[in-house]
């Protein structure tokens, strides 16, 4: 009886110093004057996290902290700041995770500035999976759209987590590619977790977490958007990843700064070559003449991972698969395959096969084009059913194009 009393008081001591930590961990992330590389090298100084509470004021300067900083530590500040934090998150569903925790991800350890705490909303064991980010511009061409698409979809279906910004445009795309094929995806805010920006993504965060995958941000809560926040989420992006593929961005686009985030943190840089004459080829075109490899279908990507993270997403899948066999037999049914699509009626394909993947058509456009098969009538409701089942994306205008 005493030892499993004594087992039980370990346990809730445990408990407590475990709290205790990532507490102390929040306080510094909430110290003005503080950046992520200071407070890494300045808690590695001490033995336990929690120490930091009971410091006096000339060893927490010891810890190569301002002055000014060290003063709001020492007076209890940086501790309600951080209790008051962890009360918000709590209250939105958000976890707290930092560098000292076990399942901080092992990959945005490797970078030169990681970031001390992540605000996390779904399943944070995803963020220490092999990933891919898939990054571009927010004004991309039907082309670049349908290409993030296709190469979000097939990676994810491989194995790959894909990490994106969920801004508008490649991102967006991106992380809808990941849940077409029924896969988990990461999307890394440059606000803070309970402020979804754009606006318009709103439905897509939710999609996000109610498929499995997660939202991430190294901003504390009720943080709004701003210019400065997104060039440095970039580096988180990239960190989580073990490559960044670039499918379309303009010369002086943010997604520069992801790809050459990429390059320093030793990552595999990817393009997808675009028209030269399109501005957002730029970006792209000029990465792959700088070496970064030319990507037209996952097969590009996966021909480039080490043997190490081929292994992990192979045992992976493997793993997936014989669990969802397992499901068939016990149901007494059979797995449909990969990407399987239901057959198309003889309009459907007609139309289907008027329309381009690199251009949208306008409506009149496509009647021209099937004028002596369909009558408009027969268009309007192949088309109809073609969205519906995913084959084709309207855009604004009347106009139509085909996805990857």
């Amino acid at each position: 009886m005493t030892s499993t009393i004594s087992q039980t008081n370990v346990s809730t001591q445990l408990g407590v110093a475990l709290e205790e930590g990532r507490l102390a961990w929040l306080a510094l992330a909430m110290t003005p004057g503080l950046g992520p590389r200071r407070i890494v090298e300045g808690m590695a100084l001490l033995e336990a996290p929690s120490q930091l509470f009971g410091l006096p004021l000339t060893e927490i300067e010891g810890l190569k902290f301002p002055g000014p900083v060290a003063q709001f530590i020492f007076e209890g500040r940086a501790r309600a700041a951080a209790e008051q934090e962890w009360a918000r998150a709590r209250e939105h569903g958000v976890d707290i995770l930092t560098y000292g925790c076990a399942a901080y991800p092992q990959r945005l350890k490797e970078i030169y500035d990681p970031p001390p705490v992540l605000w996390v909303r779904g399943e944070a064991g995803l963020l220490a999976r092999a990933a891919i980010a898939i990054v571009g511009t927010r004004h991309p061409s039907p082309y670049g759209t349908g290409m993030a698409e296709m190469l979000g979809r097939d990676l994810a279906a491989r194995g790959l987590l894909v990490v994106s910004g969920m801004a508008r445009g490649i991102d967006t795309a991106a992380h809808k590619g990941a849940l077409m094929a029924g896969k988990p995806t990461v999307a890394v805010w440059g606000t803070g977790a309970d402020v979804i920006y754009p606006k318009e993504n709103k439905r897509l965060a939710e999609e996000i977490l109610a498929g499995g995958g997660a939202i991430v941000s190294e901003l504390p809560m009720g943080t709004f958007p701003a210019p400065q926040n997104f060039p440095r989420r970039n580096r988180i992006i990239s960190g989580l990843s073990v490559g960044v593929l670039v499918v379309e961005a303009s010369e002086n686009s943010g997604t520069r700064v992801t790809a050459r985030c990429a390059a320093e943190q030793g990552r595999d840089v990817f393009a997808v070559p675009g028209n030269v004459t399109n501005k957002h080829s730029w970006t792209p075109n000029t990465l792959i003449k700088q070496g970064a490899r030319l990507t037209a279908t996952w097969e590009d990507v996966w021909e480039e991972l080490s043997s190490d993270v081929r292994l992990e997403v192979e045992g992976l899948e493997l793993a997936r698969r014989g669990d969802e066999e397992t499901a068939n037999e016990s149901k007494g049914g059979v797995g449909a395959s990969l990407l399987a699509e239901p057959a198309l009626s003889s309009r459907e394909a007609i139309v289907l096969e008027a329309l381009r993947q690199d251009a949208a058509l306008q409506m009149d456009e496509i009647l021209d084009r099937v004028e002596t098969q369909l009558t408009s009538s027969e268009v309007f409701t192949a088309l109809f059913e073609l969205e519906m089942a995913g084959r084709i994306r309207s855009l604004p205008g009347k106009n139509y194009v085909r996805r990857f």
